[in-house]
């Protein structure tokens, strides 16, 4: 992989944001988005939405925000390929320097772009090559926070370390520089990959600023919506994306184990799991593990791992 260009590189650059909603039959809730974009006080954006395969109102009702909306719409319809394909279509589509996810179930308040732009703008201008991101707090409908906060009300950081050393946990929201993510899309295979994938590719590269500050509201308590995006199944259906997970984790991330060693016992057991269920054999799992204390943690969980993988079968 070529070093990604620098933050500002993309050429064909029309807005600062482009916020991002992937959506699948999500009609009921997809106002929500609508309603608080209408409502930000910064208004150099647009609005792309990808939908993967909507059978409900969906489009008629895009169609009709985009004839009166005061900010650009763009609809996209594609067969249902599930969150991880439309989230590649929405980075390559993009217009915006800025690329900012918000879900077709949540909204944000109405100074979350111009936080965004006023954080991203105070990273002095000869250090902001080496940044890719600006993260936010997340709050519930009814105002309390979800998950915890940043070690400092500013903190300069990245994925790995906001992880597990600081262990922060919880939804958080926030942009990436279009051109960095165009460098690292999601893998293309079977079933859900793991955002984790992406961000822990992104950290070896750039750094995040994260703030202390509440601008998405995350609903929760709504996870009887049976249509998601990110398709639901069987543990054997999600295998490809979750063994690549537990495999990056004990590979790339193992200079971090003294401070999270559970999280590593715990890709160790799943990475064993999910192998399994792709048929990979003990040689080749063993082989795909790239340092000893990964292989001593494999070797570890490997009878917790093989238990998981026959209760899932059963």
């Amino acid at each position: 992989m070529s070093t990604p260009s620098a933050p500002d590189a993309d050429a064909d650059r029309r807005y600062t944001f482009t916020v991002f909603t992937p959506t699948y039959n999500r009609a009921r809730t997809l106002s929500r988005v609508y309603q608080s974009l209408c409502a930000q006080t910064f208004r150099d954006f647009e609005w792309l939405v990808i939908d993967d395969g909507s059978t409900d109102r969906t489009e008629e009702l895009v169609r009709a925000w985009q004839a009166e909306a005061p900010f650009r719409i763009r609809y996209l319809w594609q067969e249902n390929q599930g969150l991880n394909v439309a989230f590649n279509r929405g980075v390559q589509e993009a217009q915006g320097e800025l690329f900012l996810q918000l879900d077709s179930d949540d909204a944000c308040v109405p100074q979350a772009l111009e936080r965004f732009k006023y954080h991203w703008d105070a990273i002095p201008d000869v250090k902001r090559p080496q940044f890719s991101a600006v993260t936010a707090l997340c709050m519930d409908q009814h105002g309390r926070l979800v998950g915890t906060r940043f070690p400092q009300d500013v903190t300069d950081s990245d994925y790995l370390e906001t992880r597990y050393k600081f262990k922060v946990k919880g939804e958080k929201w926030g942009f990436h520089c279009t051109s960095v993510l165009r460098h690292f899309p999601f893998p293309t295979m079977e079933g859900c990959i793991p955002e984790g994938v992406i961000w822990a590719g992104i950290a070896s590269n750039f750094k995040t600023r994260f703030v202390n500050e509440l601008l998405r509201i995350y609903w929760a308590g709504e996870s009887d919506y049976p249509d998601q995006l990110s398709k639901s199944g069987a543990p054997a259906h999600h295998a490809p994306g979750c063994a690549l997970w537990h495999k990056s984790v004990l590979n790339g991330h193992i200079d971090w184990l003294s401070y999270a060693p559970e999280e590593f016992l715990r890709s160790a057991l799943h990475f064993s799991r999910f192998s399994f269920h792709l048929g990979v054999s003990l040689r080749r799992q063993a082989a795909s593990l790239t340092n000893f204390r990964a292989r001593a943690l494999w070797a570890l969980m490997l009878p917790a791992g093989l238990a998981a993988h026959r209760r899932d079968r059963r």
